[in-house]
């Protein structure tokens, strides 16, 4: 027992003296390089949001022009969520329900350089909340744009869609920390988290934008929403 304890008391004492002769600089250039990661996860995020969000716009274009042109019906969207299900079986987001929310989204937003330069810049969950909830065009480009600006959350886009905001459009920029819940100011992302990388679950690529000032601006995830 004794001899147990000697070797404990070693181990800890071989730690701290390796603690002990870091350069002075170290805490430094390790804070440095952890914003570093933390800001290319951001990024990377963004990029592939954008990425997923177009994706979908592009099979709602397709879906859209073959109605049109060959009638599809409801059979051949399901046989077309089955097959792709099958051939992305580990992929989430191409169920009948979504498949439909595509062509509701390429019929809703038919410019295609305004879904890049804004549309796509939002997880699809927002943009599906979107088509629900609100119903004028230019009301839902309204709460994209406030989206970008403030990075809501889903559960806040809702609220404030709720509330009606795009009426009172100074309490956007004035009165936003003060009038939702604490909880939903601060987002989250999780980098490893997405449909379209494929890629496990990984609590270590979670991002905190309120601290992290210098890091570019990210959502909270919802990038199917079945």
């Amino acid at each position: 027992m004794g001899d147990l304890r000697v070797m404990r008391s070693g181990n800890e004492s071989n730690r701290l003296t390796k603690r002990s002769s870091l350069p002075g600089s170290y805490p430094a250039l390790l804070r440095e390089l952890k914003q570093r990661i933390q800001q290319s996860q951001a990024r990377a995020s963004i990029s592939v949001n954008r990425e997923l969000v177009l994706l979908y716009w592009h099979i709602g274009q397709d879906i859209l022009v073959r109605q049109g042109r060959e009638h599809w019906g409801a059979k051949v969207i399901d046989r077309l969520a089955a097959d792709l299900k099958e051939a992305f079986s580990k992929m989430k987001g191409f169920s009948p329900r979504n498949l439909k929310y595509m062509r509701a989204f390429a019929e809703a937003w038919p410019d295609e350089e305004f879904v890049q330069q804004a549309v796509a810049q939002i997880p699809w969950g927002h943009n599906v909340r979107i088509l629900d909830y609100v119903k004028d065009p230019s009301h839902r480009e309204w709460y994209i744009r406030a989206t970008l600006e403030h990075g809501w959350s889903r559960d806040v886009l809702v609220h404030q869609i709720e509330r009606g905001l795009h009426r009172r459009t100074g309490a956007v920029v004035t009165n936003f920390e003060r009038t939702l819940p604490p909880p939903q100011s601060g987002d989250f992302f999780n980098v490893f988290n997405h449909p379209l990388l494929n890629l496990p679950n990984a609590t270590t690529g979670l991002i905190n934008k309120s601290s992290q000032p210098n890091a570019p601006r990210i959502i909270q995830n919802s990038a199917s929403t079945c």
